[in-house]
């Protein structure tokens, strides 16, 4: 049998006056429903301005075939995973997370508070696994079979648990040139990653991050938390602050389920 629900209520507005009702009945569509989804809903069905308090009083559910479409009760709120490191008082930004783009590599090189916030937030993602007790190395082999196509592409090498810290920022693990145009080729928006940086740095040349930027994907450096991720069917954000001639920005990162 159909779920009604039965219910008194007072409405304040913020500008003066009140509202009530008596024995108001609506269709639902669970057999339950919060006293805050009803009183969204009132508000929302009435079509009501400048609503303050609201109260239900006297609700009772009960089964009685429905008059019209039932209302849901409210969406559970977005759920966010954070994937950033905190950066406390006296330390270097960068061990926190951030966004990267070398400009000083390239002539048309774009300064990241001019980049759209689309390119920033919503992104459709998908994470990939690669341990780093397996390897450091991360190959174009690693990436393949995966569909990374228009997508930001997240690398979980779990370094974040690595007990070694005189190691943490020198041997890491890090994509090769070959992965880099594999990506590329892929026309990937984003690739982050829970190391340090996405690229080799003992040596002095930084040929993986000239070839993302060169063909303007973004690069999300030393994000944590990406165990607690699925594989796919998550949106990816990063946002930095907007500021000026800057190649190197802290940002909060996180996820969103779909």
């Amino acid at each position: 049998m159909d779920k009604r629900v039965k219910f008194d209520f007072e409405i304040y507005f913020t500008n003066g006056g009140s509202l009530k009702g008596k024995d108001f009945r609506l269709d639902i569509d669970e057999n339950e429903i919060s006293d805050a989804s009803l009183a969204d809903y009132i508000v929302a069905d009435m079509r009501l301005l400048m609503v303050g308090k609201v109260n239900i009083m006297n609700k009772a559910i009960f089964s009685e075939l429905h008059k019209r479409k039932p209302i849901s009760i409210a969406k559970e709120p977005d759920f966010l995973i954070d994937l950033s490191h905190k950066v406390e008082s006296g330390l270097a930004a960068y061990t926190g997370t951030y966004i990267a783009r070398p400009l000083y590599r390239f002539k048309n090189g774009q300064n990241l508070s001019e980049i759209a916030l689309e390119r920033l937030t919503g992104l459709d993602a998908i994470k990939i696994s690669i341990p780093f007790y397996e390897s450091l190395e991360i190959t174009e082999k690693h990436l393949k079979n995966y569909e990374i196509r228009n997508k930001a592409v997240l690398i979980h090498t779990a370094w974040n648990s690595h007990p070694n810290m005189e190691d943490y920022y020198k041997k890491h693990p890090y994509l090769t040139e070959d992965a880099a145009n594999y990506l590329k080729d892929c026309n990937v928006k984003l690739i982050g990653i829970d190391s340090p940086a996405i690229g080799n740095t003992t040596g002095k040349t930084r040929l993986v991050n000239t070839i993302l930027s060169d063909e303007n994907i973004l690069i999300v450096e030393h994000l944590c938390n990406l165990h607690l991720l699925p594989n796919e069917n998550f949106v990816f954000n990063a946002i930095p602050l907007k500021i000026m001639e800057s190649d190197k920005l802290p940002v909060r990162a996180f996820a969103k389920m779909k």
